[in-house]
């Protein structure tokens, strides 16, 4: 970026939009619905609400709209004899004529989707509803939002990042499978703050177990006793005390026999028994673990 002063403070100028003159090269556009919608607000208010930023080119006379074009062409299409905008007399490169266009479109914030359906909610009126321009897009997103729910805005919130070596990639993704699958859960790891200090506290006694410094290895260490004690994630599905499930769908198999792998030689013989009883009817070819059904009842 050039080394530039500071500009001066636009001043306030009123006058008629067509003296202006639009860009002829805009990034933004504004589908022809929303612009309509646009035009009748104008028109219903009787004035712009938000202003224009113009600049004074004195070298042509022109008087150019960097940001706020789609306003001033509907405030013409409105009818609009007098508008204000923000004026920029001093000379700009087209360096910073152009940075101060993009700026305008690109800075312009993210609506939180629980505070925007809160707040469009209380709009009783449907002609205000339609004032806010919000497109099918937004409102299909009002609809799937819970108003319960958390929006980025209203997180205090810090990102913790560990970086893992490649051999011991594989073991992590593997043990953090395996506990998202004893519930249900979608994309997003979220944690609360409370858990932070006991996973610092958790990192800090792997380290010093190990006399170990990095904090990926300590993370290791942690996972490594996860994967000693699978078995225990059955808390999740199912009561030791009756024998039965506390909740329907599905359960990972790591859990029931409390570790991922089995000898090949058990793995052999596993297999042989079951491939058997689907010889024989006995479980369906496209459920074979079913076997674990007719082993269950044998027992009892």
């Amino acid at each position: 970026m050039e080394e530039t002063t500071r500009l001066a403070p636009p001043q306030m100028v009123q006058g008629d939009p067509r003296t202006l003159t639009l860009l002829d090269v805009n990034a933004r556009f504004l589908p022809h619905e929303q612009f309509r919608q646009l035009v009748a607000n104008i028109t219903r208010d009787g004035c712009l609400t938000s202003t224009p930023l113009v600049w004074n080119d004195r070298e042509t006379g022109r008087l150019v709209v960097l940001s706020g074009n789609h306003r001033t062409l509907a405030a013409i299409e409105a009818g609009l004899s007098q508008i204000w905008w923000m004026q920029i007399d001093e000379p700009l490169p087209r360096q910073r004529q152009i940075a101060l266009q993009l700026s305008h479109n690109a800075i312009a914030g993210q609506d939180d989707p629980a505070i925007l359906k809160e707040l469009y909610d209380e709009l009783e009126s449907v002609e205000w509803r339609q004032y806010t321009g919000l497109d099918d897009k937004a409102l299909d997103l009002l609809e799937k939002v819970d108003v319960a729910s958390l929006g980025e805005a209203n997180l205090d919130f810090a990102s913790v990042q560990f970086m893992f070596l490649p051999d011991e990639l594989e073991r992590a993704e593997a043990a953090f499978d395996a506990a998202r699958s004893t519930a249900a859960a979608d994309q997003r790891w979220l944690a609360g703050l409370e858990q932070y200090e006991p996973v610092l506290d958790a990192l800090e006694t792997s380290r010093a177990a190990y006399k170990i410094g990095n904090s990926a290895t300590a993370l290791g260490v942690i996972l490594a006793v996860f994967e000693r004690h699978l078995g225990e994630l059955a808390e999740g599905w199912f009561d030791a005390a009756t024998g039965e499930p506390t909740r329907a769908g599905t359960a990972p198999l790591e859990t029931v026999f409390g570790a991922r792998e089995v000898p090949v030689e058990t793995a052999a013989l596993v297999r042989a028994a079951i491939d058997r009883m689907v010889q024989e009817g006995t479980v369906p070819a496209d459920e074979p673990w079913r076997a674990l059904d007719v082993l269950a009842a044998q027992q009892n």
